[in-house]
């Protein structure tokens, strides 16, 4: 089994729990509006962010665009008024204290960083609630650096944002790096085109049925212990 000694981790939905950090972000605001919150307007808000994000990928939607169209679209739904500019700062705000982690996450970091391996982490999102999430959590510790997409620049999978990465690590070997990540679009994809070994954390076992092929497939981080050495 091949070892590596450079851990590139995706964030949200590889170490971070982000449906957690999402569920929980957005109830605490609800609840200091004094709206009625459900299952079904978490389902609903998902639902439009997912929207949202589709359209900035599509050029249709500024990033600072797109975090205030989500709520201007979902108090519409709930039919409530709020700022919506006020709201969605302080619901990244609150999502940014939520680093709650994947199972695993936190032991097989620190089994990585006992055998002097290094972990970075690789994440598109906003930079604001990716630095409070990473810097208050449990792993920190053990994470030598972080990207985020918006400080670099550009996001996964561009070539580009690889790029920046590899040229601020050290003494770098591309064929001692694995990037682990949840995204088969994003994670495995970039990681292939930039000419890195990649793992797909499929944790709920779903089918690939993309052209997007991983050297690698795990359901539970642990897997991750082979390649450490």
């Amino acid at each position: 089994m091949k070892c590596y000694d450079i851990f590139l981790f995706d964030a949200d939905g590889t170490l971070y729990d982000y449906d957690r950090a999402e569920a929980n972000a957005l109830k605490t605001m609800f609840d200091y509006c004094g709206f009625n919150y459900s299952e079904s307007i978490l389902k609903k808000y998902r639902e439009i962010n997912s929207q949202a994000w589709e359209g900035y990928a599509k050029g249709e939607l500024s990033k600072d665009g797109l975090q205030i169209w989500r709520f201007i679209r979902l108090f519409n739904y709930i039919s409530v008024s709020y700022d919506e500019k006020d709201f969605n700062n302080k619901y990244l705000a609150e999502l940014g204290k939520g680093t709650f982690l994947i199972d695993g996450a936190l032991e097989i970091c620190k089994a990585i960083a006992s055998c002097n391996k290094k972990i970075f982490i690789v994440t598109n999102g906003i930079l604001a609630t990716q630095e409070a999430r990473i810097k208050h959590s449990l792993i920190k510790e053990y994470i030598s650096d972080f990207f985020v997409s918006e400080f670099v620049g550009f996001n996964k999978p561009d070539k580009e944002y690889f790029e920046y990465v590899f040229s601020h690590i050290p003494q770098i070997r591309k064929d001692k790096i694995l990037l682990v990540g949840d995204s088969l679009s994003a994670d495995i994809a970039g990681g292939n085109g930039a000419g890195i070994d990649t793992c797909w954390f499929n944790k709920e076992g779903i089918k690939n049925h993309t052209s997007i092929i991983p050297a690698y497939e795990i359901k539970d981080l642990s897997e991750l212990q082979k390649f450490i050495g």
